[in-house]
């Protein structure tokens, strides 16, 4: 893995935390962008080389609306680098972690990504991205 590419935080309501976090920050969010499979709204904010994903539920079945009836506003997961998602997965199935979708999905900020199961993960949720290459 090459680096934490991004910290996601699960937000009820996206505007009001867009504001927070351009104040925290002293930046505005660069993109908002829908994921309608996941049921989930983000915006992006970069901090020097470190980016912030704000999510918002845009449906009550949705992972993100679940995460927040469980457990409330927060970090929702920690999501690192890969250049080969493939070979990632096949490496961390070797180790014995559990992949929770072993086929990459399209993800928000043109990226293909692979969760892995936060129990095998001390409790965190663990997202893998790969840089989707155009053509």
């Amino acid at each position: 893995m090459d680096k934490i590419e991004h910290i996601g935080i699960a937000v009820k309501d996206l505007e009001a935390s867009n504001a927070l976090f351009e104040k925290l920050l002293g930046v505005s969010h660069y993109k908002i962008e829908e994921v309608a499979s996941e049921g989930v709204k983000t915006s992006f904010f970069k901090s020097g080389p470190n980016k912030v994903e704000l999510l918002e539920a845009t449906r009550p079945d949705s992972p993100i609306a679940k995460f927040l009836e469980k457990r409330g506003e927060g970090v929702h997961h920690i999501a690192f680098a890969v250049d080969d998602i493939l070979a990632e997965i096949k490496r961390l199935k070797g180790e014995g972690f559990i992949i929770l979708n072993e086929t990459p999905k399209k993800g928000a900020d043109n990226k293909l990504v692979v969760f892995l199961h936060p129990k095998g993960t001390n409790g965190v949720l663990i997202e893998l991205c790969q840089e989707i290459k155009e053509g």
